[in-house]
C-alpha cells in the first residue's frame, strides 16, 4: 500500500465517521440524561504478531425479534470517483436502495464491475468525463474493481441499519445511541475470508446503558486484494502503458 493510497484511505475513514455522526443525529444524544440509549465499545486485535499496515473494518448491529428497528434512510449523493486510476473513497458504507454514481475523471476509459454477492454489475467501457451508475438494493459486500486496471478496487458495504462504526483494525469501535434488545454483532474487515468473518458473528444484548466487549481477535487482513478480471481470467499487464 503506497502513501499516497494509505492517506486517501484515512481521509475515507475520517469522512465515514462523519457521515455516522451525520445519519445518528436525529436520534437521542448519547449526553441527554433523558436517553435511554445503550453504548457498544469493542476493540478488534489482529492474531498475528508484528506490524500490520492500516486495514479498513466495519463493525454492524444488526436488530432481532421484538427490537426496535432505527431507519437507514439514503442521505446526500453517494460517489466513488475513478482519478489517477484510482477509486475514491476506497471504502463506503451505503443503505439499501442507494444509488452510487461512478464518474470518470480520467483522460482514459475505465470498466467498472463487480462479480461479488452484494451486487453484480459491469458498466462496460466508458469515456473520461462520463459517469455511470448503479443502485445497490440489498444488503452485502460488493467489492469493485477496473477490468482495465488491476491496481483500481474499492468497496462497497450495503447495511439496513445505522448501528455501525468504521476505523482501522487495531483501534476502538463505539456505536452510539442503540436502543436496548438484541442484536447480532457482524464484522467486515477487508482481505478476510466471508466464512471467517460469519464464524466472528456474536449475539449482543444491549442494556439502557454503555457495555464493552473487550477484545475480539481476528486475523491479519489486506487492502489489496488479488482478483481475476471480469471473464475470470488474468489481467494483461503493462506496467508502461499511459492507460
Amino acid at each position: 500500500m503506497t502513501t499516497r493510497q494509505l492517506s486517501r484511505w484515512m481521509l475515507c475513514v475520517a469522512a465515514l465517521a462523519a457521515s455516522v455522526a451525520s445519519a445518528q443525529d436525529p436520534r437521542p444524544n448519547s449526553n441527554s440524561t433523558e436517553s435511554n440509549s445503550g453504548q457498544v465499545h469493542l476493540r478488534l486485535v489482529q492474531t498475528q504478531p508484528g506490524k500490520h499496515h492500516a486495514v479498513p473494518a466495519v463493525v454492524w448491529l444488526e436488530p432481532q425479534a421484538g427490537t426496535p428497528v432505527l431507519a437507514f434512510p439514503a442521505h446526500g449523493r453517494y460517489t466513488l470517483l475513478q482519478k489517477n486510476r484510482m477509486f475514491t473513497p476506497h471504502l463506503q458504507v451505503i443503505p439499501v436502495g442507494s444509488v452510487v454514481q461512478f464518474p470518470n475523471a480520467d483522460p482514459f476509459f475505465h470498466n467498472v464491475f463487480s462479480l461479488f454477492d452484494g451486487r453484480r454489475f459491469d458498466l462496460g467501457l466508458y469515456e473520461a468525463g462520463s459517469s455511470r451508475s448503479v443502485t445497490f438494493s440489498r444488503e452485502g459486500v460488493s467489492y469493485i474493481f477496473c477490468n482495465i486496471h488491476p491496481e483500481m478496487s474499492a468497496v462497497v458495504l450495503t447495511l439496513s441499519t445505522p448501528l455501525y462504526a468504521v476505523e482501522a483494525v487495531g483501534t476502538d469501535f463505539v456505536l452510539h445511541d442503540v436502543p436496548p434488545g438484541d442484536y447480532k454483532l457482524n464484522l467486515w474487515v477487508e482481505g478476510v475470508p466471508q466464512p471467517t468473518l460469519d464464524s466472528l458473528q456474536r449475539h449482543v444484548h444491549v442494556p439502557s446503558h454503555a457495555i464493552d466487549l473487550g477484545d475480539v481477535n481476528v486475523p491479519a487482513g489486506k487492502v489489496s486484494l488479488d482478483h481475476s478480471n471480469k471473464f475470470g481470467g488474468a489481467y494483461d499487464h503493462q506496467p508502461d502503458s499511459t492507460y
